[in-house]
C-alpha cells in the first residue's frame, strides 16, 4: 500500500556527486523513517543514511561527511546528496520506508556507478 519512486542515480567520475530522490505514497504515515541503504557486488545489503520524520539522522561512517540526508515532510520525500564520490560508493542503492505499519517498505534500487 505504499510505494517508493526512485531517481537521481547513474555513471559519475571519482569526485564527482549525485543526487538521489525517493518518494512515498499511497498509504503514508505521518510518523515514520526514511533512508537509503546500498548493495554492492558480492556484499550485503548496509545502511548509508536514514532520517525520521522527527529530524534525527544516521549516517554510515564510511559516508560521513561525504553524504547528507533530509527531508521534506510535506512530500513525502528523502533526498541523498553524495559528494565526493568513490569507487568504492558503487552499489544499487535502495529506499528505504520504515517504523509504519506494514513495513518497512523498499524501493526497486538505483544503480550508482563510480568510475576511477
Amino acid at each position: 500500500q505504499v510505494q517508493l519512486v526512485e531517481s537521481g542515480g547513474g555513471l559519475v567520475q571519482a569526485g564527482g556527486s549525485l543526487r538521489l530522490s525517493c518518494a512515498a505514497s499511497g498509504s503514508i504515515f505521518s510518523i515514520n523513517r526514511m533512508g537509503w541503504y546500498r548493495q554492492a557486488p558480492g556484499k550485503q545489503r548496509e545502511l548509508v543514511a536514514t532520517a525520521t520524520s522527527g529530524g534525527s539522522t544516521n549516517y554510515a561512517d564510511s559516508v560521513k561527511g561525504r553524504f547528507t540526508i533530509s527531508r521534506d515532510n510535506a512530500k513525502n520525500t528523502v533526498v541523498l546528496r553524495m559528494n565526493s564520490l568513490k569507487p568504492e560508493d558503487t552499489a544499487v542503492y535502495y529506499c528505504n520506508y520504515a517504523l509504519v505499519p506494514g513495513g518497512p517498505y523498499w524501493g526497486p534500487g538505483t544503480q550508482v556507478t563510480v568510475s576511477s
